[in-house]
């Protein structure tokens, strides 16, 4: 049976496609619209269907012709500003779409679900770690769409009788160690890439959006998650579901805060370069401080991150901005 990969020409996506070929999988089908990922970053031996989840029709196809079990679904938009300034924009995206993958998915028969969910859920968590069964409260458009998708999902499996899993993220970064995909989206907004940008000679300068919140050096503090560690969580889960484990929503973070000044001496050091920061208004929609407590993960996946190291994750990021200006895509 076969795996498919919603946006999986993409950041995360893609490293979930890696993961599954690494790990053995030699069924796995693509569904990509190709405006924020890329056909070459894929393993030749994947099919790739370029489309989009909301084409019913193209998406039921896709799962007859290659006999889907699984569904893992990254397909989203993701910029937490963005979605301030176009909010029925990412509502159409990631709430509106995820329903016609899911009614679309169960008509199929397709009785896993793997769901990339964000801890932009919480919203500004009063405490940290943040677990999974705190309320959840988001505070911009973009976690207020995952949340609903989430929704979503868990009243469908009650009644259609699929399984999932909802992986809550923290802050994804880094790239595939063996160099074989990465962030590669020219205005991409994570700090780390951003950063490496900026050392590289890419950008003038780095934009820090606030020093007066209520952390130690008024910066915002996050959990940062190295992209391979990721999907491998996403590996499991399917692994998990497949051999008939219960619904599970889990957060994916290594439990482990660093502020955004942090971030940006470790890539000035993993760098060798000083380049030039400016100090700007908060953004809105920014919480001041989320950190995963992410032993359920752990203790139920059996999930062991092998990347939980900033410098290593800051160098990994350099190594794939280095090999993106050579391909020409700025």
């Amino acid at each position: 049976m076969a795996v498919l990969v919603t946006g999986g020409a993409g950041y995360i996506g893609s490293h979930m496609v890696l993961a599954l070929i690494d790990s053995g999988h030699d069924d796995v089908v693509v569904i990509d619209n190709l405006s924020t990922g890329f056909d070459w970053v894929l393993p030749p031996e994947v099919t790739l269907v370029v489309g989009d989840i909301s084409d019913q029709t193209l998406v039921a196809d896709v799962i007859r012709r290659h006999k889907v079990d699984a569904l893992a679904h990254f397909a989203a938009r993701i910029v937490v500003p963005d979605s301030m300034a176009d909010p029925l924009g990412y509502y159409l995206a990631n709430t509106v779409k995820t329903r016609a993958l899911i009614e679309t998915a169960i008509k199929e028969g397709v009785k896993h679900f793997i769901f990339s969910s964000t801890a932009a859920v919480y919203g500004e968590p009063a405490v940290a770690p943040v677990p999974e069964d705190l309320v959840t409260a988001p505070i911009n458009p973009y976690g207020r769409s995952k949340l609903m998708s989430e929704w979503m999902i868990v009243d469908a499996a009650k009644s259609h009788g699929f399984s999932y899993v909802i992986l809550r993220y923290f802050n994804v970064a880094g790239a595939d160690p063996r160099g074989r995909s990465g962030q590669s989206t020219p205005n991409a907004t994570h700090l780390i890439k951003v950063a490496t940008q900026a050392a590289l000679g890419q950008r003038q300068l780095l934009e820090v959006f606030g020093t007066d919140y209520p952390t130690p050096d008024g910066s915002c503090l996050r959990d940062y998650i190295q992209v391979t560690d990721l999907a491998d969580a996403h590996r499991l889960a399917l692994d998990h579901l497949r051999a008939g484990g219960e619904n599970l929503i889990l957060n994916c973070g290594y439990g482990q805060g660093y502020s955004v000044l942090e971030v940006i001496e470790v890539v000035k050091r993993v760098s060798g370069v000083d380049f030039p920061v400016r100090l700007s208004p908060r953004r809105a929609g920014d919480p001041a401080r989320i950190v995963a407590k992410a032993d359920r993960i752990r203790n139920l996946l059996g999930w062991r991150p092998n990347y939980d190291d900033l410098d290593g994750i800051v160098k990994q990021a350099l190594d794939w901005e280095d090999a993106l200006s050579k391909r020409n895509l700025r």
